[in-house]
């Protein structure tokens, strides 16, 4: 559809009951002219064929005329779809070792930073962990001390080279052992500074703490406590995805497919957010076409650091896929689509006798209309009325 209906019904009505009653005038000046009584220079509508038509001063009121000029149309065509997040920014989050929920700490919608905890499980394994490392903090500590002492006796020859021997070799023992240790409860994720109070206090956690692997939004809750969760079980407690971009997913039509290339530019507008654009690059084409709608899925991000967009949103992907190209252009109301689908102007030299010219459209941009032919640039042509000037032709004709 190239015109706005609505308007250009509006307007067909009111110019043809202007014709109408330009018309009926000039047939009653007509009638006046021929018994003498009627004034020289009445205007009327003279149309000697339907490609041609004279108006009269008084009907050029309804016309704006001006030379035909040039601008920029780019190569682009219309899809639709839908805004989603872009699944390789999102994470899901869970437990690395089987436990039972003990909190919550966050919820759907709010926004984490990178090591933020989100909730905290009771594990029979972190347990075991935790008692080791003490154990093993206290059987370093001791044989320390017996270093320390056989280092003394060894000094003053008090101990065999035997028995000092084997202190060094316990306390080495005891030293990777307290290492070994502190490294399987890191890997549950506590710090060295929790590992270390642990330690001082020999007393073990009461909970392990899960916590958001990136700075983004959560965007999805599946946890609640008291629940058992499992290393790789799904759903997963959290899902956290950086929003700051995201993927907008377009059913493109099938002729069009040979004309993408990745990196193309795509222009985004949403029915909520209609006085915005949203610019993004083709990101990814699918590589099989839908067998029932006979599309493609076409993937672009979009930068979207305000979170303005939100998954599901319906959106109009406008794809550009050429190069700009300097055409000649008219006003969409320029242009009037004739009875059997052809598209006209009204051509003009002396604004005053209108000639009917077919033309070749192209693309519609900007308010104006691409001529691929049958115009040329600096034609005086009409501007706005071209649908009155066509109406006075077919009434002219018709006489």
């Amino acid at each position: 559809m190239r015109f706005h209906p609505l308007v250009r019904s509006l307007a067909a009505a009111t110019l043809v009951l202007c014709v109408c009653a330009l018309q009926g005038c000039g047939r009653e000046a007509t009638s006046k002219a021929a018994a003498g009584s009627a004034p020289p220079g009445s205007p009327a509508v003279s149309a000697t064929a339907s490609q041609s038509v004279d108006l009269s001063s008084s009907q050029l009121q309804f016309v704006s005329v001006a030379p035909a000029g040039e601008r920029l149309f780019t190569v682009q065509r219309e899809a639709v779809g839908v805004v989603d997040y872009d699944e390789d920014l999102a994470v899901q989050v869970s437990s690395p070792y089987a436990g039972r929920i003990v909190e919550l700490r966050a919820r759907t919608g709010d926004r984490v930073r990178r090591g933020q905890e989100l909730f905290s499980i009771a594990s029979p394994d972190l347990v075991q962990a935790e008692s080791t490392l003490i154990g093993s903090a206290a059987t370093l500590a001791l044989d320390d001390q017996a270093l320390k002492r056989a280092n003394g006796l060894y000094a003053v020859r008090g101990m065999a080279q035997k028995d000092y021997e084997q202190a060094v070799s316990d306390q080495q023992t005891a030293q990777g052992a307290y290492e070994a240790a502190r490294d399987a409860v890191r890997i549950f994720g506590l710090s060295d500074a929790d590992i270390d109070r642990i330690v001082a206090q020999r007393r073990v956690a009461a909970s392990l703490p899960v916590r958001s692997p990136i700075d983004g939004v959560v965007t999805a809750r599946n946890a609640a406590p008291g629940a058992l969760v499992q290393p790789g079980s799904t759903p997963t407690p959290y899902t956290v995805a950086d929003v700051r971009t995201k993927w907008l997913l377009a059913q493109v039509p099938e002729d069009l497919v040979p004309l993408l290339r990745l990196g193309q530019a795509v222009d985004v507008r949403l029915p909520a957010l209609p006085t915005w654009v949203f610019h993004g690059r083709i990101s990814n084409i699918g590589e099989a076409l839908d067998p029932n709608t006979r599309r493609v899925a076409v993937r672009s991000d979009v930068s979207d650091p305000d979170n303005e967009l939100h998954p599901q949103m319906f959106a109009t992907f406008t794809l550009h896929l050429g190069d700009a190209r300097r055409s000649v252009a008219v006003p969409y109301d320029a242009v009037v689509r004739e009875g059997d689908g052809t598209m006209t102007v009204w051509v003009t030299a002396d604004r005053h006798h209108f000639v009917r010219r077919t033309v070749q459209l192209g693309e519609q941009q900007g308010g104006y209309d691409q001529i691929l032919g049958g115009l040329r640039s600096g034609e005086l042509v009409a501007t706005t009325g071209a649908l009155f000037i066509s109406n006075a032709a077919v009434i002219g004709a018709a006489e």
